[in-house]
């Protein structure tokens, strides 16, 4: 499906975390320490450089067009999803193996609900 020009950068982005969440969920389950501690710091730098800034596009630029109530739960989904993978950050930072799988699990996750739900509901308010 062809993106509005809105949302092609964000869009091309998660190619971009679908190819990081599955690093995430093989290093969570390799036993090996030093593709771990690797995969983790990989996860914090691609947060702070790449996710955190498209979430914040997304809740201060986005989400605010989602005015009408059929669109509340859409709103919450995403917000949460946001605190959910910001929280789980943390074990991350520790190099928790858990916490990196449900990382990627999640973001994996989220993603694709981004794409299936979120920004179709977007489009009908996009130019």
């Amino acid at each position: 499906m062809k993106r509005s020009a809105a949302l092609q950068p964000l869009s091309r982005e998660h190619h971009t975390a679908l190819t990081l969440s599955k690093a995430c969920e093989r290093a969570a389950q390799s036993h090996d320490d030093v593709l771990l501690e690797e995969t983790c710091r990989r996860v914090a730098r691609a947060f702070a450089d790449e996710l955190e800034p498209h979430f914040q596009i997304e809740e201060q630029s986005f989400l605010p067009l989602l005015r009408s109530a059929e669109s509340q739960p859409i709103v919450r989904h995403t917000l949460a999803d946001h605190r959910e993978l910001r929280a789980l950050l943390d074990g991350v930072r520790r190099n928790d193996s858990n916490a990196l799988g449900s990382f990627g699990k999640r973001l994996a996750d989220h993603v694709r609900f981004e794409e299936r739900v979120l920004f179709p509901a977007l489009e009908e308010l996009l130019p």
